[in-house]
């Protein structure tokens, strides 16, 4: 059996308590928070459900302002729509509750397109990509999954990388959970923790505190991120799956990419296994 650490659950109570988690909200989703771009016209705002700590996706700067690749594209979603956006900033767990239950009309939060996740929530077309891999240090060697068992490894729980991680390291492996991105780098690069499950971007911040310590050990998966919206709420959904295709038409896409992530707009695919883009 995997080793587990005093007060944390077992990976069956972790599943069975996701399932329980993306459940609930999918049915609360279905009829009583619905919303179109003409009530979000007539509030006068668009509420954007987005992380609050997760350098470059979304963060809040030393003045008190949301910014970030999600905060980009979320913005120029607000302008589509022609009313300003307000930003609330999330941790990974609260995400989809915090759409579910009415606090915010829409996630543009890092939310990797997932079959799981997509019974609790109404994808969008996807509009980035994601790497999902693991950080160790330069002089630890972690070349196959096999060798993950000889170390704790850190992630942010119910995150993909906690999926990934979970789901490819041996029973040796101790894993320990921790409630976001940025407690889980502070776990790495304070030792708590000796490698950490993360996305393409971690290691920028890891260098911040620890220069040239760490690199990108393994690579497990590549994703993509889609904006959510509830459950059968058929006009914001086909709103936004409007704008995406209209920013990647236009060279917005691509300007935001310049800024964040310095490469050409990934090629997207037309569709994903368990998720559809479009909501019935």
């Amino acid at each position: 059996m995997k080793k587990l650490i005093k007060g944390l659950p077992s990976r069956r109570h972790l599943l069975l308590g996701g399932a329980l988690a993306l459940a609930a909200p999918a049915l609360l989703s279905q009829s009583a928070f619905a919303i179109t771009p003409a009530e979000i016209k007539a509030k006068g705002k668009l509420v954007v459900g987005i992380q609050g700590d997760n350098p470059p996706w979304g963060f809040v700067t030393s003045g008190g302002k949301q910014d970030g690749l999600d905060a980009d594209i979320a913005t120029l979603f607000a302008k589509e729509l022609g009313v300003p956006v307000e930003f609330v900033p999330l941790e990974v767990n609260n995400r989809i509750p915090a759409l579910t239950t009415g606090r915010v009309d829409v996630l543009f939060a890092t939310m990797a397109m997932l079959p799981e996740r997509a019974k609790a929530v109404q994808f969008s077309k996807p509009y980035v990509a994601n790497t999902i891999v693991l950080i160790g240090k330069k002089s630890d060697t972690i070349k196959t999954n096999e060798d993950m068992g000889k170390f704790t490894i850190g992630v942010a729980k119910g995150a993909a990388q906690d999926t990934q991680v979970t789901k490819n390291a041996p029973s040796s492996t101790t894993i320990r959970r921790y409630d976001g991105d940025a407690p889980s780098i502070q776990a790495l690069v304070s030792g708590q923790v000796q490698a950490l499950g993360g996305n393409i971007f971690y290691l920028q911040r890891i260098d911040q505190a620890r220069p040239g310590e760490f690199e990108n050990k393994l690579e497990f998966q590549n994703l993509y991120n889609g904006a959510c919206t509830r459950l059968g709420e058929k006009e914001i959904n086909a709103a936004i799956n409007s704008f995406i295709d209209k920013i990647k038409a236009n060279g917005e896409l691509q300007k935001v990419y310049d800024k964040w992530m310095k490469v050409p707009v990934h090629k997207f695919p037309d569709s994903l296994e368990g998720i559809t883009f479009t909501a019935s």
